[in-house]
């Protein structure tokens, strides 16, 4: 069920318009290259997936130096409203996205911050650091106390706690919450479009790009669809045992 869409849009990006909205559907027909040649001279791919790689990762990377000291204060040194922050805070993803577009963009136009890299950055980590933080949290949660009061002793530092101790025990989760983050960040459609245009656009733009006045062409839409979500599965592939160790983290052995 989750695999077919992605097979039929791979499937789609070799046939021909013809062949993408022929009923009933083939399944048997020889595969063209035209669709990702159009791509390739039409836009310049490569900019839009850089564009995609910076913007994820370094959203990414901003939201996690917010959220692992934040994480590692609430779990290791709660207080009585804790977990009330930490829903209000979950409870932000809940405010559709629109309600806020307006300000938003008046003041990146303000600081003249429209289409650019920078700007996605701070938005991305900023959409994703709930989510973030409740799952760093619950990670921060399983490693025992006793292990930070020993450093304690010690005289280890709260950044050597941070840096030494919390970070490697739990780094199977912090790896497992980077890399949805990055998926997250990579499909973000809303911002992407409405921020961005010709300098700053990710591969979601470019996909969007596509949509017509004159319809939608199948074949092109798969191709550039096909382009856009290769780089994250690829990355996924080879990230696959940080990910499974980051689910698997906590529990009973």
């Amino acid at each position: 069920l989750f695999f077919f869409p992605i097979f039929w849009m791979v499937l789609t990006s070799f046939k021909t318009e013809l062949q993408a909205i022929a009923i009933p559907p083939k399944l048997f027909f020889e595969p063209t290259f035209e669709n990702f040649a159009l791509v390739e001279e039409r836009t310049d791919y490569f900019r839009y997936a850089l564009n995609s790689i910076i913007t994820s990762f370094g959203g990414t990377a901003l939201a996690m130096l917010i959220a692992i000291p934040s994480a590692y204060a609430m779990a290791f040194s709660p207080g009585r409203h804790t977990k009330d922050i930490l829903l209000w805070m979950l409870s932000t993803k809940m405010l559709p996205a629109v309600g806020v577009l307006m300000p938003i963009y008046l003041i990146c136009q303000k600081l003249e911050l429209l289409d650019t890299r920078f700007a996605l950055i701070v938005i991305f980590a900023l959409i994703n650091l709930p989510i973030i933080m409740m799952i760093l949290f619950n990670y921060f949660r399983e490693i025992p106390k006793e292990i930070l009061e020993a450093s304690r002793m010690d005289g280890t530092s709260t950044f050597g706690e941070i840096t030494q101790i919390v970070m490697p025990l739990a780094w199977g989760g912090i790896a497992s919450t980077a890399l949805l983050s990055i998926v997250l960040l990579w499909n973000e459609a809303f911002w992407s479009i409405n921020l961005t245009s010709a300098d700053a656009g990710t591969l979601v733009a470019l996909v969007a790009s596509f949509s017509s006045p004159e319809g939608l062409f199948w074949a092109k839409l798969s191709a550039v669809s096909t382009l856009a979500c290769a780089p994250i599965v690829v990355f996924g592939w080879f990230c696959q045992r940080q990910l499974v160790q980051g689910l698997t983290f906590g529990a009973v052995k």
